[in-house]
């Protein structure tokens, strides 16, 4: 442990990671990132296949691992292992007895069917946590089912609240199911359990399902039925386009503004900043006097670009705020200032979601090449050098 790690929060935990593409390699991430021990597991079988996000997308250069490999598996270390061999099996109980938790994302059953499941761990490791990340969850008619993030999100009632007035729902680029669920839901349930490890001794089984994580989280949703029996059209409801404090401008360049006054002090200041005090009392209405506030607000706002706009509202704190370009928010004086992307393996990545003090983020490894630190790994593990030479003449590693 270098001196980077020493002090962070997770420092000395040791997780073993199954997973593979976002979900589960982007939970991982954030434990790597907090100072856990990481070790990325790659290739299950004598086919060596690692994890598919090396070849997905574009690299630096051809035959390079992928942007998208390299920046949700930094700071970890790794190794091949077949766990189609008994000897690989062994190899991964042998790790596991010393590990604090462990990340996989197979389908429901797979990881008892390779011998490396919850109940061959704990027997010999009482204290593990062990977190299955899946589309749909352990139990259930739909356990065994196939899925992505769009079907996930599809799923729990979240993808068809998306989209605009009239219009066809709309597919979010940020990964809902996949981010909320399969990553920061599950880092969440291994971190509770990590505690109740400590306390009592007794490790748990985090059983996540990306589709429960999704709906779970759907307030708007839920909030609606509870109050009025169901769910508005998309676009009409309170936070998507529903009330004219709140929503999306188009401005005379074909640009976007972000409209969130709603409390009425903002929403005063809004009117006064636009020269239309009257229409301080419409900015929470619904109804004709809604519609009629909106189209108003509408007409104005799309009488100039959105430079003019910025420049007013940028010294009126009400809420309102430019749509960026991802590349303009890369370049954005508040995200630069709070140092969220950094430049590490010769990549711009993110940082933290959040600071915390006494903790300094830095990527202390690239991501790690196929199989890199195998012999490493084992070598702390207890294997001799006799030993780890038999392991890859076997194809084990």
């Amino acid at each position: 442990m270098n001196a980077s790690t020493a002090s962070a929060p997770l420092a000395g935990i040791k997780v073993l990671d199954l997973t593979r593409l976002l979900p589960g390699p982007v939970c991982t991430l954030h434990l790597a990132d907090l100072g856990a021990e990481v070790i990325k597991i790659e290739g299950f079988d004598h086919s060596g296949a690692g994890d598919y996000a090396r070849t997905m997308g574009l690299g630096a250069a051809p035959g390079e691992d992928s942007f998208f490999f390299r920046v949700v598996n930094r700071n970890k270390r790794g190794m091949r292992l077949d766990l189609k061999q008994p000897e690989g099996v062994k190899v991964f109980l042998r790790l596991a007895r010393d590990a604090d938790a462990i990340v996989e994302s197979f389908r429901p059953g797979v990881v008892d069917k390779l011998g490396v499941g919850y109940a061959a761990v704990k027997a010999i490791n009482p204290q593990i946590v062990y977190c299955a990340i899946t589309g749909y969850g352990q139990d259930g008619p739909w356990r065994d089912r196939a899925g992505h993030d769009l079907n996930y999100i599809a799923t729990s009632g979240v993808l068809d609240q998306i989209g605009t007035r009239d219009g066809d729902p709309a597919i979010p680029n940020l990964q809902i199911g996949d981010l909320l669920g399969g990553a920061l839901t599950a880092a969440m349930g291994i971190l509770a359990a990590l505690l109740g490890a400590r306390a009592t001794g007794e490790g748990r089984y985090v059983d996540v399902s990306m589709t429960d994580a999704t709906f779970a989280h759907a307030y708007t949703g839920l909030l609606s039925v509870l109050a009025r029996g169901g769910t508005l059209p998309r676009g009409t409801d309170d936070l998507s386009g529903g009330l004219p404090a709140y929503g999306l401008y188009r401005t005379q360049d074909d640009r976007w503004l972000a409209v969130g006054a709603l409390e009425p002090k903002f929403w005063q200041l809004f009117c006064d900043a636009l020269g239309r005090p009257d229409l301080k009392p419409h900015g929470l209405a619904r109804g004709a006097a809604g519609e009629r506030t909106r189209a108003e607000v509408a007409a104005l706002l799309a009488g100039r670009p959105l430079a003019h706009w910025a420049a007013l509202f940028e010294n009126v704190d009400c809420g309102v705020t430019p749509v960026l370009s991802f590349e303009e928010a890369m370049a954005h004086p508040q995200l630069m200032a709070r140092g969220m992307l950094p430049e590490a393996d010769g990549l711009k990545q993110f940082s933290l979601p959040f600071k915390m003090s006494g903790l300094d983020f830095a990527v202390r490894r690239p991501a790690p090449k196929v199989g890199a630190d195998g012999a490493a790994i084992l070598a702390a593990a207890g294997y001799g050098a006799a030993e780890i030479e038999q392991l890859r003449r076997s194809g084990v590693i």
